[in-house]
């Protein structure tokens, strides 16, 4: 399927590993200008030559900038050229008793997974209402909407990024441009991987074994009974980016393995 994304320009926060990464190498199989971000300029560097190496002739670049801190991130929005897609999906997240977590942590989880999109988002908007198309895409969690009594921190932020979304998706009325949201499940990202590896390790155990036993106990209602791998995110994230999905507004679709319960 040709999702007619040639020649479009695309900006992905968090883009130098796990979904952001799959999301910047799907698009690029389309031939859509990609500019990664990550907080050091030494990450940026090395995955964009990493996807050089598998896309000779597409177009990359990248931007280093901590999305947590509003000075960094109002520098890079001044060096960004026109963005025909943003995706929101730089984030942080932890498990932590609730009691636990003080207002800066909390203010800390806020700023990276909810002002960074709000920064981002008001940069972009207005350029692609005037220009009558663009697309905007939160990568949110399924703990959006059944948060998660050991990481209520994270959760909430993922709520505050469902309601964002649909909240712009008002201001798109009559027009070409489309707000949505995906709501991701427990996904196989390399931070995953590396601590299921070091599990792995420690029990003497297959790293299948591990990552079964975890599925089992943490999403024991997955349908899918297994991680979900980013690039199966990155391909609704490909869809809902494309012409093609231009009846989809305003909406919070679930890639989620099936783990929520509720419609």
């Amino acid at each position: 399927m040709d999702l007619q994304l040639s020649g479009k320009t695309a900006f992905i926060s968090g883009s130098t590993r796990g979904i952001g990464f799959a999301i910047a190498r799907q698009l690029l199989q389309e031939g859509v200008e990609v500019i990664l971000h990550g907080r050091t300029s030494t990450k940026v560097d090395i995955t964009a030559q990493k996807l050089r190496t598998e896309f000779p002739t597409a177009a990359i670049s990248g931007w280093a900038a901590d999305l947590s801190i509003a000075e960094e991130t109002e520098s890079l929005l001044r060096q960004l050229p026109v963005v025909d897609i943003l995706i929101n999906n730089a984030g942080v997240f932890g498990l932590r008793d609730f009691e636990s977590i003080t207002d800066d942590e909390w203010n800390d989880i806020f700023q990276v997974n909810v002002m960074s999109a709000v920064r981002l988002s008001r940069q972009v908007l207005q350029g692609m209402l005037s220009r009558n198309w663009g697309r905007i895409i939160f990568i949110s969690s399924e703990s959006g909407m059944n948060i998660p009594g050991n990481m209520i921190h994270y959760g909430v932020t993922k709520a505050a990024m469902i309601a964002l979304g649909n909240g712009l998706s008002k201001l798109t009325k009559g027009t070409a441009v489309t707000v949505n949201t995906i709501l991701g499940g427990p996904a196989y990202s390399e931070g995953v991987a590396s601590a299921i590896e070091h599990l792995a390790t420690l029990h003497q155990q297959p790293v299948g074994v591990i990552k079964e036993q975890i599925i089992q106990s943490t999403n024991p209602h997955s349908l899918l009974g297994r991680f979900i791998e980013p690039a199966e995110i990155a391909s609704l994230a490909a869809y809902l980016a494309s012409p093609l999905s231009s009846a989809i507004n305003g909406a919070a679709l679930r890639a989620d393995g099936g783990v929520l319960r509720t419609l």
